[in-house]
Formats: C-alpha cells, structure tokens, sequence
C-alpha cells in the first residue's frame, strides 16, 4: 500500500479551514482514517460543551518508558481581511516555499510528526512514540489541558515531550507564561451634563486600563532576577488589545467591553498578580457602586497557559541537542502547549521547523528547507527509539 508523502500530508491538512471559532472535525476524521491505514488506534477526546472539536492522540511501541510524544495543534487563525496572493487553503509552492494558512503554525510539524508515524510502525521500537494533535491552542492553549490528562490514562506516559512549534528547529527551553481576562464593566445611562449621577461604564474601565499601564513602567523600571533577564521583555507585561462600548457622546456608557492579558516569565508569582488585579477591580467597582448599585464589573478568565520553564539537566533539552546540534540558549515571549507538558509532569521544549515570523501573516509560508530539516529530524526521533 502506499502511503501519503509528507508534502502530500501537509496539503490535506492546510485543505481543512480549521480556524479556532470552526470546527476541526473534518481534519481529526481525515487523520483517524489516516491512522487506520497505518494500524494505529486513534482516541479522540472532544471539547466539553462543544462537539464540533475532538483532540486526537495515539502511541505506537511497547508500554514502555522512556517515550517521546510529540505535539501540535490543529487549529490555525483566521485569514479575515488579508490580503493573500493565493488560496490559504491550497498549499502552493513558490520560491521554495510552501505557501497556506497553517504551513508554519503548525500543520507543518503535524504533517511531519504524521508521516514519521510511517516509519515508526515499520521499525523495531524499544520506547513509545507517540502523537498528539490539540483544538484551541489559538485562543489560549484551552485544548491542551484536557488532552494531556486523557492521555495519562490511556497511553503509556512519554518521558519527553516536543513541541513542533516554529522555531527554526532550535531548541526553545522557555517560553512565558499568560492569563487573560474578557471584561465586562456595566454602568448607568444619564445625559453628560448629569454626569455626577450616573456611572461611565468605559470611563471606570479605562480606570482599570491606566492601572495597568501604571504597572508596565514599575515592571520595567525593576532590576529582573536572573531567569527574567534572559527573555526580552525581561518583565511581566499586562495589555489590553480591543475595546468597545458607549451609545453616544453625550450619554454615559452603559457598558464597555476589553480585555486583559498578563504575560508573565516563567518565575513570576501568577497568585500575587491576580490578587492584585482583582483587588483594583473591586476598588474601582465599589465607587461604581456608591452612585449606583446596579453598575459593576463582571470577570470572565479567558485562558491561563503556564510558562515553560528551563529545566536544570532537563532530558528533553539535552535529547533534542544531541539530534540538532544546537546549543545555544533560546526563549521566547510567546506562550505555547509546552508549560502544559511541563505541568504535568513530563520533561518538556519547543522544536520544530519554520519561522515564527510568518505565522498569523497573509501568505503565510514554511521554506522547503525547513520542511525538510523537520522531516529528517522526525526521522532520527524514530531511530532513537529503536534503541
């Protein structure tokens, strides 16, 4: 029987418009299939109050230590407004690179770990090797938590976990962690020339959002401890990306809508800053509240990824060296499925090939080359664990 080539992998999957508000059914059933063909059994594990996307995980080789899982998410963000010069859902070829939405972040990596399932199922394994593919990674790592738990229960545990992330097929050692919040700040309507009584719903949350910029410059202005120094910005950032409320000019907002990200490196006390967010939230919402009890603010936790933090003779580091060559120190600002991992107990890093700077771009691309070191690095995973 022949079996898809990895290119031909990589074009079924861009072939799926997975955005994350989508769902990824089709593409899970397009890879269960797959599997099949391969012998290999597939275990789902659908999204809780959602049924229009599943995870899927497998293992191939014997209930074993000493595994290598590797994981990637199937979903991709929206091509919305860009202004592409061909289909993002057609993979196509220019320049010696491979052009669509997701060829970089990630379905690259997923249509390598896939095809290297081919040569794992073909070889004498002593350990397992193993594939999981999340929903949701772009909206704040959400799939990844009940991925990973179903995992522990059903295959045996991998030692080390790679995270085919783009990075140049370096190996990123840590990565920040965040959280998020959708706010939503309810006010009281009156004319603006009564403005004593009535509450401005964007007013008191712009109250919140210049407290939060008061907190950047007292982050900046510290000295960062020797872990937070070696990711730039070395400090916790706390952002508000999208705003949106008010009737007229002359009407006190009824209501106003944004968002809070805190991103913190890996050694950052996550406790002490809620403690501190919710605190001012309850101040300003208290004198909302003095002119008019029915004002206030509601909080809505919109995801919560743990950093990845560089491990101390960590197995998965020296492992992923030892393949690439690569020893110099790399991490980075953006949060991926790798804290994840880490939380749960396995030994974890960020490796795979493309440039992050391509990924969420129009005519986002992976270059050939980087396709193909991805392949031959999958491949010499394979044959470690045949020894």
């Amino acid at each position: 029987m022949a079996y898809p080539s990895a290119r031909e992998i990589l074009d079924a999957l861009v072939g799926f418009p997975t955005v994350s508000r989508d769902t990824n059914l089709p593409l899970i059933d397009w890879v269960e299939d797959y599997l099949t063909s391969l012998g290999i059994t597939a275990h789902r594990v659908p999204k809780e109050g959602d049924p229009t996307k599943h995870a899927l995980f497998c293992s191939v080789g014997p209930d074993a230590p000493g595994g290598i899982v590797l994981s990637g998410h199937t979903d991709v963000v929206p091509v919305d407004g860009q202004d592409w010069s061909s289909d993002p859902w057609v993979v196509t070829e220019r320049d010696r690179k491979l052009f669509g939405r997701g060829t970089c972040d990630m379905k690259g990596f997923d249509a390598l770990a896939l095809h290297a399932l081919q040569k794992a199922v073909n070889s004498d394994l002593k350990r397992p090797f193993q594939v999981a593919l999340s929903f949701d990674e772009e909206i704040g790592c959400t799939g990844a938590p009940p991925l990973v738990a179903a995992m522990q229960d059903t295959i045996p545990k991998a030692e080390l976990a790679i995270i085919g992330e783009p990075s140049m097929m370096k190996c990123v050692t840590g990565h920040k962690g965040t959280i998020g919040y959708d706010i939503h700040v309810r006010g009281y309507e009156v004319h603006s020339s009564l403005l004593h009584t009535g509450v401005n719903a964007i007013m008191s949350g712009a109250e919140l959002i210049t407290w939060a910029t008061a907190r950047n410059a007292e982050n900046r202005a510290a000295k960062p401890d020797a872990l937070a120094e070696i990711f730039e910005p070395p400090w916790t950032t706390l952002h508000t990306g999208q705003i949106k409320g008010g009737t007229a000019h002359n009407i006190t907002a009824a209501d106003c809508f944004f968002d809070i990200e805190f991103r913190f490196t890996p050694d950052a006390e996550v406790e002490y800053w809620k403690a501190q967010f919710l605190g001012k939230v309850a101040e300003i919402e208290e004198r909302m509240k003095a002119v008019n009890p029915k004002a206030g603010i509601t909080l809505e936790p919109s995801f919560d990824v743990p950093g990845l933090r560089p491990e101390t003779d960590g197995a998965a580091e020296a492992y992923v060296r030892a393949i690439t060559g690569d020893n110099a120190t790399h991490v980075v600002s953006y949060g991926t499925e790798a804290g994840h991992f880490q939380h749960a107990g396995y030994s974890a890093v960020v490796c795979g090939p493309g440039n992050i700077e391509q990924a969420h771009q129009a005519d986002e691309f992976i270059s050939i080359a980087q396709f193909k070191a991805g392949e031959a690095f999958l491949s010499k995973v394979v044959d470690t664990l045949c020894s």
